[in-house]
């Protein structure tokens, strides 16, 4: 199989660190194809979010799977706008990375697949546009991968205990959903080697209120914790403001059934146990 990713963040260069191998071919995009860091064997082609090269193009008609991880903007998909007369022209396997974030907020409930989706927030809006748009385009073998919060070496809570920068933000009923790296690239395989499309929610088993996950981190590390912040109080960005405003438990249940998946950190503690045996925090 020939891979193509547009954007290689964080997850997708976990994703061919741990699968690169399973691909006679890896090509991909980023903004600056000096930073190169931990690339290196790997065809890199520039892109910005506008005018993309003849080679890219022409990789991309090539490729048996597009794994995408760019984020859409205000004005729609960056990549959807450069490349959708390509994309549109072959049959080819896509993987595209969501958010669980689409569900909005539901008191802490459960909510799965079927759950309709909130467009209360614009970048909600934004995100369920290009879903629906990427599902078009590759003209229904698209998966839609729906991930939560995202951690794994170097973005964890022992990181942030370590660099000073954790806090412990307490809001009575809230909780988060998250997901180890590891998880996440076992879950784009098993997606890729599906026979069809479809939506899936990637995350662990057990949703959590924020300030558990780095008390137990302090613990791992023989620390205090930072002190609780009350929300309501709590200095912070608009941004980060906003995430606390859904709270929602989101099940990974088809995840497991459809794809198979069995996750390496199935709750929180798992993952930060193996990332402070690793050395994390240290």
């Amino acid at each position: 199989m020939r891979l193509f990713i547009l954007g290689f963040g964080y997850s997708a260069r976990h994703f061919v660190r741990r699968f690169g191998g399973a691909f006679s071919h890896i090509a991909g995009t980023v903004r600056d194809p000096t930073q190169r860091h931990d690339l290196a064997g790997i065809e890199l082609h520039p892109f910005s979010g506008r005018d993309p090269g003849r080679r890219a193009v022409e990789r991309i008609s090539d490729a048996d799977v597009l794994l995408i991880s760019i984020p859409p903007g205000s004005a729609g998909d960056p990549a959807l706008a450069a490349f959708g007369n390509v994309l549109a022209a072959d049959r080819r396997k896509v993987v595209y990375l969501s958010t669980i974030g689409v569900y909005g907020d539901h008191g802490g409930g459960w909510v799965d697949e079927s759950t309709p989706a909130q467009t209360v927030l614009d970048r909600t809006r934004v995100r369920l546009a290009a879903e629906r748009a990427w599902t078009d385009t590759a003209r229904g073998d698209v998966a839609i991968l729906r991930l939560a919060g995202i951690y794994g070496p170097g973005r964890n809570a022992l990181a942030t205990l370590r660099a000073g920068t954790a806090r412990r933000i307490i809001k009575p009923g809230q909780v988060f959903n998250r997901i180890h790296v590891d998880d996440i690239a076992s879950a784009i395989m098993a997606a890729i080697h599906h026979q069809g499309g479809g939506t899936w929610n990637v995350c662990d088993d057990e949703p959590a209120p924020p300030q558990d996950v780095i008390a137990y981190a302090a613990q791992l590390m023989g620390v205090a914790p930072p002190p609780e912040e009350a929300f309501a109080t709590a200095e912070m960005s608009a941004m980060a403001r906003s995430f606390y405003a859904s709270s929602a438990r989101v099940s990974n249940a088809k995840l497991k059934r459809e794809l198979g998946v069995t996750l390496a950190c199935p709750t929180y503690r798992h993952g930060l146990d193996a990332l402070w045996c690793a050395g994390e925090g240290r």
